[in-house]
């Protein structure tokens, strides 16, 4: 890909000038440099990737690749399995102390690293309705992610309870007022997505946390794509309980272990339903029965997946030196910056803007659409430009604050405009699109 496009037409200068301003007076810019490929001793004639994808799959950073390096020499390659009493056994409560501090507004002993995000939302949604058992309601919105969406469905086919659901847009996301109009004596879990993985609706947690309560129900929220990125403040807003996966933001890597909150008041009332041998009371006792642990470590199940939790550390540590919403101030930035582009170059051939306008209604990424979307994100990533697809005809810039510049998102909106234009003048095929 070339550097920039130097038309002059359409204002192309301005932008670019003014993305080069931004990056000189980033102040979150040199955390860039610890993200793999983005160094300063960076291979000069490696490919020029342009990555719009963070909030799906977050950059590797060096120091994970350090820490894991070390890991398997050392501490697993002699220290073997005596590792489990240096430290290990008590890694996904650290890390999760560490996450809940950092990004999450989570005192000590609410949060806990394992299983899968599927696994972790299994448990706790079946926890908080069998705490319930008088009530028979689950509540849900219709363009919640698919894995929300089919877990509740098999809890709910389980336990024999009616899911209630709220329509939501694929635009937007569930009001308060929404919450307030289906909720009631029946409802004995809400289940919703702090940040929408299509649209990016931020909503309202506080306020809809409160409806909630008011109903005398629980509330789970998930945060896969808010952890990380956006403040959240579990513990302030009353939050029930939480799930999130840790590979966009927090770069954990692919398939690195998810987190659960419960909060404190709650933890020695729900029984979690896949007991295993690491939530138990006594780990080594190896009883005859089951006997859950005090406290958090109770929502655990088997042995946790180490070296696939090694990695999230780093970007913890990361947002808890520049904090939170220092993070959240960035992203805001990255995708107003992001939505000018778009007007500026995309409405005009036709593309519709499918997040909230108002960033203050808006979490870390922007969703387009056009018909010709899924083609655009093909012949971008054979380019090295890297944004994502979600049906039907959404293209989602994902801007990772800590390893996302300016410029970058420059490059990569201006690469969607120029395979979109080729697309559209029938060019498609016929080599490079310009730019590209």
């Amino acid at each position: 890909m070339t550097q920039h496009d130097s038309t002059v037409a359409e204002g192309l200068d301005a932008h670019l000038a003014f993305a080069r301003r931004m990056d000189r007076i980033d102040g979150l810019g040199h955390y860039r440099r610890r993200f793999v490929g983005l160094d300063d001793t960076a291979t000069p004639d490696a490919p020029s990737i342009v990555y719009l994808d963070g909030n799906s799959l977050g950059r590797p950073t060096i120091a994970s690749v350090a820490r894991i390096t070390e890991f398997l020499g050392t501490a697993w390659g002699t220290r073997l399995i005596r590792g489990w009493d240096d430290e290990w056994m008590a890694l996904p409560l650290t890390i999760g102390d560490a996450l809940g501090q950092a990004a999450l507004g989570a005192g000590p002993g609410q949060v806990y690293i394992g299983d899968s995000t599927t696994v972790t939302l299994y448990k706790l949604a079946r926890a908080a309705v069998d705490s319930l058992p008088q009530r028979s309601e689950i509540v849900l919105d219709t363009d919640n992610f698919p894995t929300d969406r089919y877990v509740l469905a098999g809890i709910a086919a389980e336990r024999g309870l009616t899911l209630r659901w709220i329509e939501s847009s694929s635009t937007g996301g569930v009001t308060v007022d929404q919450v307030r109009a289906v909720v009631g004596p029946q409802t004995a879990l809400v289940v919703l997505s702090h940040v929408a993985y299509r649209s990016g609706y931020l909503a309202d947690v506080p306020a809809i946390t409160a409806a909630v309560h008011e109903a005398g129900a629980l509330v789970l929220w998930d945060l896969c794509h808010s952890a990380g990125s956006v403040p959240v403040n579990l513990d302030l807003d009353g939050v029930d309980l939480a799930v999130g996966c840790s590979y966009k933001y927090l770069n954990g890597g692919p398939g690195a272990p998810a987190f659960g909150y419960v909060r404190a008041e709650l933890q020695p009332d729900l029984t979690q339903p896949i007991q295993g041998w690491m939530g138990a009371a006594d780990v080594f006792a190896m009883g005859p029965e089951y006997v859950p642990a005090a406290g958090i470590r109770r929502f655990m199940s088997g042995t946790p997946a180490i070296v696939g939790m090694l990695a999230m550390q780093d970007t913890i540590a990361m947002i808890d030196e520049v904090g939170i919403d220092q993070v959240r101030a960035k992203s805001v930035a990255l995708t107003e910056f992001a939505l000018d582009l778009v007007d500026a170059w995309l409405v005009p051939m036709g593309v519709t803007v499918a997040s909230p306008r108002e960033h203050t209604h808006r979490g870390g990424h922007l969703t387009v659409n056009h018909p010709a979307m899924r083609q655009v994100t093909r012949i971008l990533w054979e380019h090295d430009v890297i944004p994502d697809f979600r049906a039907p005809e959404g293209l989602r810039i994902g801007l990772s604050p800590l390893s996302t510049s300016f410029v970058e998102t420059y490059d990569g909106v201006a690469a969607v405009r120029d395979v979109l234009r080729g697309i559209l003048l029938g060019q498609a095929g016929l080599g490079s699109p310009a730019g590209l």
